[in-house]
This record gives structure tokens, sequence and C-alpha cells, in this order.
């Protein structure tokens, strides 16, 4: 990840945590319906690393979610 982008990745981990609590799934739950390590799901909620489009449209399809939503930064 590029330092200059860091808070967009902070933003898209706040969005992702925000939509995985409102579906009431742990990290964990969510890591295993995308076949990730549920350390690289922590790591990519606390923007410790970046994360691939395919993670991310995978993510979208377990939320339930349309890609923008995760976007839509609220700053």
């Amino acid at each position: 990840m590029q330092q200059h982008q860091y808070e967009n990745y902070r933003h898209l981990g706040l969005n992702i945590a925000y939509y995985r609590k409102s579906k009431g799934l742990s990290q964990s739950r969510l890591a295993e319906l995308v076949n990730i390590s549920r350390t690289h799901m922590s790591r990519i909620e606390t923007a410790e690393c970046a994360v691939s489009l395919d993670v991310v449209f995978d993510l979208c399809k377990a939320l339930e979610i349309k890609p923008m939503q995760l976007f839509d930064f609220r700053i």
C-alpha cells in the first residue's frame, strides 16, 4: 500500500467492519466466507495491508452489498 493512500484504506476498512457488524458476523466468519484468514481480515479492517479487488468483490457478495457502499467514505 502506498502511504498516501492510507486514509482511503482506513475508511474502506471501517466500512467493511460496519457492514460486517450490521450483519452480525465475526471477523472469523466473514473471513471463512471469502476464503481468507481471520488475521488477513483484521489487517484489512485496520488498514495494515492493501486489499485486492477480488477480495473486495468477495466481501461485497458475502455482505450482500454493492461495491460502491464500501467506497462511500463518511469523512
